[in-house]
């Protein structure tokens, strides 16, 4: 569990992901967004696919923000073969943090099978960078976001992760779903799709145990700490 009473704006860039999306992803955005996410010190920066890595890691070079990129990405009806490639091409190019999308037709099929495999290639073909898995939680039943935390689990994979914020993004019941699901296992939980307002939802989610917040409003909610501080929503600063 994060503990927020240790952070303030020097730090807390380390609980967010970066993301600039195809809505707004030319050269120029992918820049700036890159140049933003050094400046808040983030944890990594994501773009849309791996395309615009070789700008990312031109601009992250010399910083700590890891260059990432989102593979399948979001409908994660790619095969297995086809998410490896892909992974693969994106750590050839520089990522260091990967995230690919839950084949969500195949989970609801119950072809479990399915799931193991792509997973199993996703992580082999991400060769030591960081995993995580999109679940999309807005289309999955409770039991659906419990089994695919399951084989999260099963798999190895370094987060589980709510939605790829292009759709509806998860409650607070679905998160704690996850949680409780992957309690006592190492999986660590990524929230995205956080609703508004952003800031003090992303905030409410830490609080409620999630890892890192993905997100395309990082400095918004980097720079909202000290209100949401002041208004009591988290802990006061109390520096080690």
């Amino acid at each position: 569990m994060v503990d927020l009473s240790k952070y303030n704006k020097e730090n807390i860039g380390k609980l967010f992901d970066y993301s600039v999306l195809p809505k707004n992803s030319d050269e120029a955005a992918i820049r700036k967004g890159c140049k933003e996410a050094v400046q808040y010190n983030c944890a990594a920066f994501y773009p849309s696919s791996p395309y615009w890595l070789p700008v990312i890691t031109e601009e992250l070079a010399g910083s700590d923000v890891l260059p990432a990129a989102a593979i399948a990405f979001p409908f994660g009806s790619a095969t297995a073969a086809t998410k490896g490639f892909e992974t693969e091409e994106a750590i050839r190019l520089g990522a260091k943090s990967v995230d690919t999308c839950l084949n969500v037709g195949a989970l609801k099929d119950g072809k479990y099978d399915v799931i193991r495999e792509e997973l199993r290639v996703f992580k082999e073909a991400a060769q030591g960078a960081l995993t995580k898995y999109i679940l999309e939680t807005c289309f999955l039943t409770d039991d659906e976001i419990r089994a695919a935390c399951e084989l999260v689990a099963e798999a190895g994979l370094d987060y589980a992760k709510t939605a790829s914020g292009q759709f509806e993004g998860p409650s607070m019941e679905q998160f704690l779903i996850m949680k409780e699901t992957l309690k006592g296992t190492p999986v660590k939980l990524k929230v995205a799709g956080v609703k508004f307002p952003r800031p003090q939802n992303a905030y409410a989610f830490i609080m409620a145990g999630a890892d890192l917040i993905g997100t395309r409003a990082a400095p918004q909610m980097i720079d909202a700490l000290d209100q949401i501080r002041e208004i009591g929503l988290i802990p006061p600063y109390k520096p080690e």
